[in-house]
């Protein structure tokens, strides 16, 4: 079964398709591609496994004057850098790519960050349709046209907004995801029930052992739950004025944890899980929640797998100093995402140094 939902943004709407087979199905998507060259960019774990899937169906469908490339970039973390954009850019130009180009984003939520932001700045921008592999990429990264890579000094620090033209999440990759892949794209999910849907988080803990066993009713389900919440808050708020900020809970705690960690010693899904432990021990210390609705979140991420505390290693002022240059802050003021329970998220701002300092001591 095919799940077909939709971002509503005027005259750049576009589709979030969701089911098995579909990088094969060309015809799901090839009508996306408006001009007449076509680069996919992918990586070195990806490629083998999907990348000429891709491109015979590219090929299969469209017309003879098409012309295709394709990009294999290294994986991981640490290669979503200004290195990596540049070589999408030199495969940019070898193809000779006009303003009616479009990059096929063939990966997890590096390569998608990666391609994206590449469209975004050749010719001031170009299509690029989205093809995420990893359960953290189908039901965040995708989604939302947030594009970029990072910097030394912190995640994300350089980027654009730049809409895809389509998403297309073939589930079928999830059968080749590696399970901590698989459990650290779960903590998106997750933090998608935290956010605003209580009753998501219960479905979440009467479902951990079939989403972990991969069973494919309760992945389409969380996946389309997730995508369908995203879509709406990207509709009401594109460029993070205000609701969008939302989907950060966890991510100021998490991306700090990535980037004294090292980029590529936690992975994503892992830092925001502690992340979002974090945000709840704080909400519960502020007085804005319970301690039990902090447990709960716990038991849930001690269930899947997850990590839930700060390594030890990591130092609290070092990891308070890469919070001050988070994107979210305005004037200074540390912007956090904390909760008044599961369901019940806020932007909260004017915290105390000390208070954060206590919670990740």
């Amino acid at each position: 079964m095919t799940a077909t939902l939709e971002v509503g943004l005027g005259n750049r709407r576009y589709p979030i398709r969701i089911g098995a087979g579909l990088l094969a199905d060309g015809a799901a998507w090839r009508g996306a591609i408006r001009g007449g060259h076509a680069l996919i960019v992918t990586d070195g774990n990806v490629a083998p496994l999907y990348a000429q899937r891709l491109r015979d169906a590219l090929v299969r469908t469209a017309p003879p004057t098409l012309q295709t490339g394709t990009l294999i970039l290294p994986a991981g973390e640490a290669h979503k850098n200004l290195d990596a954009l540049a070589h999408v850019l030199d495969a940019l130009a070898r193809l000779g790519a006009t303003r009616d180009a479009c990059v096929l984003a063939l990966g997890g939520g590096v390569v998608g960050d990666i391609a994206g932001f590449a469209a975004a700045c050749w010719m001031r921008g170009i299509d690029c349709i989205q093809f995420p592999t990893t359960l953290l990429a189908m039901v965040d990264s995708s989604v939302g046209g947030k594009t970029g890579v990072d910097h030394a000094a912190g995640k994300n620090l350089i980027g654009a907004f730049h809409q895809p033209r389509a998403v297309v999440a073939d589930l079928a990759t999830l059968t080749t995801l590696p399970d901590r892949e698989l459990r650290a794209g779960l903590a998106e999910v997750v933090k998608t029930a935290c956010i605003g849907d209580a009753g998501f988080f219960a479905w979440l803990e009467a479902h951990v052992d079939p989403l972990l066993a991969r069973a494919s009713d309760a992945l389409t389900h969380a996946i389309t739950t997730c995508c369908r919440f995203k879509a709406g808050i990207v509709e009401r708020d594109e460029r993070e004025a205000g609701e969008r900020a939302l989907l950060n809970f966890g991510h100021t705690f998490g991306h700090a944890l990535e980037t004294e960690a090292g980029y590529g010693a936690l992975l994503h899904g892992e830092a925001v899980a502690i992340g979002m432990v974090l945000s709840a021990d704080l909400a519960a210390r502020l007085g804005m929640a319970t301690a039990a609705d902090a447990d709960r979140l716990r038991t849930l991420l001690r269930r899947i797998g997850l990590p839930l505390a700060r390594p030890p290693q990591l130092d609290p002022h070092t990891l308070l100093a890469h919070m001050r240059l988070d994107k979210k802050n305005r004037a200074g003021d540390t912007r956090l995402i904390l909760w008044r329970g599961i369901g019940r998220a806020e932007i909260t701002t004017g915290v105390a140094d000390a208070a954060l300092l206590g919670v990740l001591a």
